[in-house]
């Protein structure tokens, strides 16, 4: 796994975790639930991605780890969405509308319209993964991120359980961004690029 946290250093490395992905038999279920959820509320992503072009799917990902889909958290951190934010990122909102959530947490990582240049797969991964935080990568390179790869074959164990505080034995529930995307796919319901 490559140590820098640069989209250009890491391009290749998502790419080649990308094509060799696959979704763990055990998980083929929860990740078709994911995807149904997913398309279930494509009409309330789309607005995002129509407002800020930030591609439905990946706002869906987004959503479905920081809050398990509900539209009454921030999309930042799967906080209430009619108060300050506390974790990080600290003190966003209030915000009346989930949507009004969702684009102030994509701008506030740059992830925007003309700001994004890339917006090939790997790119979108890369994003994925800085909107989470690169602590595995820098602090814990021998697990790639659940955020991304749970539910894969790139992912079995290790977890941080809070902010700073990993626990190596322990095992993420959630469908990973990468295991949602695939699940989309194979819907039919996107075409990735």
């Amino acid at each position: 796994m490559v140590s820098s946290t640069r989209l250009p250093d890491l391009k290749p490395e998502y790419d080649r975790l990308w094509e060799t992905c696959q979704i763990r038999s055990n998980w083929q279920a929860r990740a078709k639930q994911a995807a149904d959820r997913a398309l279930k509320f494509r009409s309330r992503y789309g607005a995002i991605e129509t407002a800020i072009q930030v591609p439905w799917w990946f706002v869906a990902a987004i959503h479905n780890l920081e809050s398990n889909c509900d539209f009454r958290c921030h999309l930042h951190n799967g906080q209430p969405l009619g108060q300050r934010t506390t974790i990080e990122p600290i003190g966003r909102g209030p915000f009346k509308t989930w949507e009004d959530s969702a684009i102030d947490a994509l701008t506030l990582k740059e992830f925007d319209g003309p700001r994004v240049k890339d917006r090939s797969l790997g790119a979108w991964l890369w994003r994925a993964e800085r909107f989470n935080g690169f602590g595995y990568r820098l602090y814990r390179p021998t697990v790639l991120t659940p955020y991304l790869w749970s539910g894969s074959n790139h992912y079995q164990t290790g977890k941080y359980v809070a902010d700073g505080k990993f626990d190596p034995q322990a095992v993420s529930e959630q469908v990973g961004v990468a295991v949602l995307w695939k699940a989309l796919e194979a819907t039919g319901a996107i075409d990735l690029p």
